[in-house]
């Protein structure tokens, strides 16, 4: 039998070879990368366990977790500009000397972040029937996404909290506290759920409920770490409203950005649900793999983000292009590893998110499509940190905009031939080759590498 992707020994060992740590960039970009890593696995790993435990409750409450999840992973990540622009902003403070400002920017953010989040929390809460209508469910799955959604609403604030937090820190070089507090937190989230699911008999709101405990307890973890470093600096903690406004208007591209994102995911919930139960809790479980997947690629775009940042800061526009290329080359070779990963390990997992015969069938097929896009998208992840780091949101925004476009009359398509949910993935991976063609033809050229303290388009941020 061949080996996946043509992957002879001798492949292999350049393959190694390539991720030897001989490059100037290799030491630096590990020790923000591995950490970032396993913290960013840890993330998703709050959905899987959720996926987990409640698929064993039957297939229309993993379904309807499905649904809620889609709507609640979308709320929440229309918000990471909360982690990249502050990552960027407190970086490039960083790499030009100025830790004061860097504090201050990270205490503004974590402002911004509560205020939204209380905003995303009530309009999640009120408007939870329509939005689990809109995204198709069915009438088995409706009851357990509305209650699920309307529970974890109320763990929205202390979410975008976590973002925030974990962007200051990221921008001043630092991946490993955030490891710990999500390791932590993702382990007690899987022992709230047990106990509160199964131990009390809550269902899938114990479910939920175990989620939002658990992202509180980050929450307040890593705010007190950012709290602290800013008494350092003689940085209040008080709102500011100056620095407020500033971190939200440099956020606006990028939540452009994220929104052609979370709208290109969406649609391929909306034609998955279409396709029936079966077709949308397949899905599920293999959106959370795939999101799964895209967090640890995502490893080396923080790092991009960081390093990037302080270069730029620093006006080291030779170091920023270096470390660029170099990180290029890790984010392929991780898709190579993960590709392979996926496809072997695919049969041993995939029962364990669902009895149902026919929901193991599908999915395994739909995970087969998703692990041949892994090199593209590790690519991907590590252009867009780069660009995010540099503060070129503007570019982002217009280029999604675009590579939305593309994608919608593809998922019309599947849904119009009611083609399945193989099809519709075939369609998503188009939708990422469209990603990777924008970001390569930016990065070739030197419009993004701007120098300076402050972020393109960051104004009236002040010390506070």
């Amino acid at each position: 039998m061949r080996p996946p992707f043509g992957l002879r020994p001798s492949r292999l060992v350049r393959l190694v070879r390539l991720v030897r740590l001989h490059h100037p960039h290799d030491r630096e970009i590990l020790r923000l990368a591995a950490p970032a890593f396993a913290a960013l696995v840890a993330e998703p790993l709050f959905l899987l366990a959720d996926s987990a435990i409640v698929g064993h409750l039957g297939t229309p409450q993993l379904a309807g977790l499905g649904v809620a999840g889609a709507i609640l992973a979308t709320g929440v990540s229309l918000c990471v500009f909360l982690a990249y622009g502050t990552t960027a902003a407190v970086a490039r403070r960083l790499g030009a000397g100025d830790h004061r400002a860097a504090m201050a920017q990270g205490i503004d953010g974590l402002w911004l972040a509560l205020l939204i989040g209380v905003a995303v929390a009530v309009v999640l809460a009120a408007a939870a029937d329509p939005l689990v209508a809109a995204l198709g469910a069915s009438p088995a799955a409706t009851p357990y996404a509305v209650t699920y959604l309307r529970v974890s609403a109320l763990g929205v604030p202390a979410m975008l909290a976590v973002l925030a937090a974990t962007g200051v820190l990221r921008g001043l070089q630092d991946t490993r506290t955030p490891l710990v507090v999500a390791t932590v937190g993702a382990l007690a989230n899987i022992g709230l759920n047990l106990l509160l699911v199964y131990g009390v008999g809550l269902g899938i709101a114990g479910s939920a409920l175990g989620t939002v405990l658990a992202q509180a307890g980050m929450a307040v973890a890593l705010a007190a770490v950012v709290v602290r470093g800013a008494r350092r600096y003689d940085v209040a903690g008080r709102p500011r409203l100056a620095g407020i406004r500033a971190a939200a208007l440099v956020g606006v591209p990028l939540l452009v950005r994220t929104l052609t994102l979370r709208i290109a995911l969406l649609v391929t919930t909306f034609v998955a649900a279409s396709a029936g139960t079966v077709a949308i809790a397949a899905h599920q479980v293999a959106f959370t793999v795939w999101m799964l997947l895209a967090l640890a690629l995502d490893a080396v775009a923080i790092a991009g983000q960081a390093i990037v940042g302080r270069f730029l800061g620093a006006g080291d526009v030779a170091g920023a292009r270096a470390a660029t290329r170099r990180m290029l080359e890790w984010g392929a070779a991780a898709g190579v590893v993960l590709a392979i990963a996926l496809l072997l390990l695919r049969v041993a997992f995939v029962p364990l998110f669902s009895p149902d015969p026919r929901v193991q069938a599908l999915l395994s097929s739909v995970l087969v499509v998703a692990a041949l896009a892994q090199p593209v998208c590790g690519v991907v992840f590590a252009l867009d940190g780069v660009l995010i780091g540099a503060g070129d949101g503007r570019y982002l925004a217009w280029a999604g905009v675009g590579t939305l476009g593309a994608f919608l009359p593809l998922a019309g398509l599947v849904l119009a031939l009611d083609a399945g949910l193989v099809a519709l993935w075939w369609a998503f991976n188009g939708y990422l080759l469209a990603r990777l063609v924008t970001l390569l033809w930016r990065e070739h050229g030197d419009s993004w590498l701007v120098t300076g303290a402050t972020l393109p388009g960051r104004r009236g941020a002040g010390h506070g």
